[in-house]
């Protein structure tokens, strides 16, 4: 049996008493979704994630409000996460297609290894390593921030400022860039 908050009007629920409750709700929290993300795929995917934390997390609704708000609050809640999650994806992309960028325009612009020694030997070493072993070694900020013992953000925030100080060291900034080709 499980137990809905002590103001719940429902008192306490078997487990099927608690799926014909989600059954009952499901349709009203797949429409709310469906508004929210605008597609039809992520919307399912979501009442079915919104249904399953309800599951987990029942013993935390204490009926303070309408089950049906709290099962909004619950979708509403994923949908923000996987916002945010959207925006750094998006923003690991673009930091990729920047570095990418970067790795065309040196071998365009002929920069010799020993070029990008000197640039390299004007860096901190806490700002250098994480470049090189990104750029010359190809790892991950993932497996970068495991060897350094980083977060993945400080890893990308470094490779980024490392980036910074080359383009600032051979004096184009605007030179390490995607050209426009349209």
């Amino acid at each position: 049996m499980v137990q809905l908050g002590t103001n719940s009007h429902a008192g306490r629920l078997s487990d099927a008493e608690l799926a014909n409750l989600l059954r009952e709700h499901y349709a009203f929290v797949f429409h709310y979704l469906l508004k929210v993300t605008m597609d039809r795929s992520v919307a399912e995917d979501m009442t079915q994630e919104t249904m399953i934390r309800a599951i987990e997390k029942i013993d935390r609704y204490d009926g303070s409000s309408k089950f049906s708000t709290w099962l909004i609050t619950i979708g509403t809640r994923l949908f923000l996460d996987a916002v945010r999650r959207k925006k750094r994806e998006t923003a690991i992309l673009k930091e990729e297609g920047r570095m990418s960028a970067f790795q065309w325009e040196t071998m365009y612009r002929g920069a010799e290894w020993t070029e990008l020694m000197a640039c390299l030997e004007k860096m901190e070493r806490e700002e250098r390593m994480p470049l090189v072993l990104k750029h010359y070694y190809g790892y991950t900020y993932e497996e970068i921030g495991e060897m350094m013992a980083l977060p993945v953000g400080t890893v990308k925030s470094r490779i980024h400022n490392s980036i910074r100080k080359i383009r600032e060291e051979w004096g184009d900034d605007d030179a390490i860039r995607p050209r426009n080709r349209g």
